[in-house]
């Protein structure tokens, strides 16, 4: 698939948005992406899925997991494409745990996968999870990188697109000052 392709499937689901937006981070800007939009569409989440999965085909991997919730569907129709285990981290008192009988064994090879990394911070978390059962992480699989190449991580990292969307600071945003009603689409 090439970037524009991608970028077209994105637009086609509405996961990639034009507006004024305030982000978690507080920040505000002119382009969104919610992969809730994307993954909503079983045909389409498969074919960008499977595109990532392809970076990680030949590594044996053993589980792919995911930080819930963004992450959930992502790991899934990785984990199909890869023809293993999919298994997810909970949030429990602001950290990732194992629930529902998930289990990751000492040597399992795990990949970690996630909707959209901007500063790295869950996917670290759920690296150090995994760590922390002796696993052995072969990589990250995220489908956006918006992270402007500020999210690094200690094992391979790769995205479907790299998005370097523009974001401001409240005081010095330009939608602000035109007067744009602003947007708060993030999952909290």
């Amino acid at each position: 698939m090439t970037e524009q392709e991608i970028i077209r499937i994105l637009e086609e689901s509405g996961a990639l948005l034009t507006g004024h937006f305030q982000l978690r981070s507080g920040l505000h800007s002119n382009r969104f992406f919610q992969a809730a939009l994307l993954l909503q569409y079983p045909d389409k989440a498969e074919q960008v899925c499977r595109f990532l999965a392809d970076n990680f085909r030949n590594e044996k991997i053993d589980a792919v997991i995911s930080p819930a919730v963004g992450g959930l569907i992502v790991g899934q129709e990785v984990a199909r494409a890869l023809g293993c285990r999919a298994i997810f981290a909970d949030k429990e008192d602001g950290k990732l745990v194992l629930k529902r009988g998930f289990a990751i064994k000492p040597g399992d090879r795990i990949l970690v996968a996630e909707d959209v990394v901007t500063k790295g911070g869950r996917v670290q978390q759920t690296i150090d999870l995994a760590r922390s059962f002796g696993a052995d992480i072969v990589g990250v699989a995220v489908i956006v990188d918006r992270s402007g190449g500020d999210a690094s991580f200690d094992v391979p990292f790769h995205s479907v697109l790299k998005l370097n969307l523009p974001t401001f600071q409240p005081e010095e945003c330009p939608l602000c000052k035109k007067g744009e009603p602003i947007d708060r689409p993030g999952s909290k």
